[in-house]
């Protein structure tokens, strides 16, 4: 029992890092350099 709480704590952290990267890359943040994308000339 204790194992599937580990693992379900464990999912939901994994789950709120990835949704915050994917927030930042869609508003423009780069996940690479932690530049602005919006203003970079390599940027399409």
């Amino acid at each position: 029992m204790g194992t599937a709480i580990t693992l379900a704590i464990l999912l939901a952290v994994v789950g709120l890092a990835v949704r915050s990267m994917v927030r930042d890359k869609k508003s423009g943040k780069s996940l690479q350099c932690g530049g602005d994308c919006s203003k970079c000339k390599g940027c399409h």
